[in-house]
């Protein structure tokens, strides 16, 4: 039999809790996810009472050991020996104060706190905002060719398309995409007062780099140079009021993912993933780059994720499924998966990205449909952020 949600349940139902009672009952476990041989574990010991005192680290580590052995045993009983396992232990607001992690029991000890980023790395909690913006969301992946400018564009035309004021930041500095997929290539970059005037296309607001420099010219700079340079169009562009400002950030965990991170206060980030196991590996490092920088994970987007023949079959060319199972196994949100398109490629291509949204245009319903799914997604895990930062609890009315 696969372990289940349930086994696990029953299992922490022999965890007793500090004021009485266990876990189970007093509704302190928030989420359990299974992968296959993976399982994670979300604790909150104050879920119902934010005044209660929360257990030193040291108590916390000696019962995420004994969580550890029973679900362990829970899991042997079922014939899974090799389970990889996290367990966060979170306070009210959701804050992650204790997560082990253990990959086998085969490992010299049992789950283990995860390392810690170095003292004195500046976390994203003390970075200041951007005047006239309410959320910044980055857009991240471990490496390049997932699709991950293309789907920081069509977020951000679908909440446009949803009446929300929408910028887009190119942070690609060596390889700015906005150019083409805004089709910008007329457009000449306006400067008022030292000040750089975003474009103003298919109802958004957008400034790159690509704009600024000759087009056929690489950019060879060291990441000092990227650094300062990426720091210009942040500060530097008249945005005006928005409620989103989105940033595709150039693949991998270096400078600019870094400098972001540490200078601009971010509502949270997404990771674009194909469902290939190489590009899975990439996007795990992706999301603990952010995740030690105190940035939250907003969700997992599966790109490429599948292809429809003019047969009318799907073909699972990548491996369909794959970001998916990966955000399970981190305990993430997952968004969606855009399937691969010829529709999504022309209109990228020609700079007109609205087309997408559109069956006519699109090649169908299954691109427009997968791109409204993404938004929504996002627009509700931003909520939900959002909710969490300000401390505050989802309520229910009934009338």
């Amino acid at each position: 039999m696969p372990l289940t949600k349930e086994l696990i349940n029953d299992a922490l139902s022999g965890v007793s809790h500090p004021e009485g009672g266990d876990l189970v009952s007093r509704n302190c476990i928030l989420n359990i996810a299974i992968c296959s041989t993976d399982a994670s574990v979300r604790i909150c010991y104050t879920q119902g009472n934010p005044d209660q005192k929360q257990p030193d680290r040291n108590t916390l580590s000696n019962m995420g050991k004994f969580i550890e052995q029973l679900i362990r045993a829970t899991a042997k009983s079922e014939g899974v020996e090799n389970l990889g396992l996290i367990i966060d232990f979170v306070d009210h607001a959701g804050q992650v104060v204790l997560k082990l992690k253990s990959d086998t029991p085969q490992n010299k000890d049992h789950a283990k706190p995860t390392e810690q980023p170095p003292q004195g790395t500046p976390q994203n909690s003390a970075a200041a905002g951007v005047p006239g913006v309410k959320h910044i969301i980055a857009v991240g992946a471990g490496k390049g060719g997932v699709g991950k400018s293309t789907v920081a564009i069509n977020l951000a035309i679908g909440l446009a398309r949803k009446g929300h004021a929408v910028g887009v930041l190119d942070g690609d500095i060596y390889g700015p995409s906005l150019p083409t997929m805004l089709g910008l290539g007329a457009l000449d970059q306006a400067v008022i007062e030292s000040t750089l005037q975003p474009f103003l296309v298919h109802g958004i607001k957008s400034i790159t780099m690509g704009k600024l420099v000759d087009p056929e010219k690489p950019l060879i700079w060291r990441g000092p140079m990227a650094h300062g340079a990426f720091h210009q169009l942040i500060e530097r562009t008249q945005w005006g009021e928005l409620d989103y400002l989105i940033v595709d950030l150039p693949p991998g965990t270096g400078d600019v993912p870094l400098t972001l991170a540490q200078s601009v206060k971010l509502t949270g980030a997404v990771i674009v993933c194909t469902p290939q196991k190489v590009a899975q590996d990439d996007a795990v490092r992706a999301s603990k780059m952010f995740e030690s920088l105190g940035v939250d994970v907003l969700g997992v987007v599966e790109n490429m994720s599948y292809f429809i023949g003019d047969d009318g079959k799907e073909y699972d060319i990548f491996g369909k499924g794959g970001a998916q199972k990966m955000a399970q196994r981190l305990a993430l949100p997952f968004l969606g998966s855009i399937p691969i398109n010829t529709a999504l490629r022309q209109n990228m291509d020609n700079g007109n990205p609205p087309k997408n949204f559109d069956p006519k245009t699109a090649g169908g319903n299954q691109l427009p449909a997968a791109l409204e799914q993404l938004t929504d997604q996002l627009i509700a895990q931003v909520t939900l952020a959002s909710m969490n930062k300000n401390n505050q609890a989802p309520t229910l009315s009934i009338s």
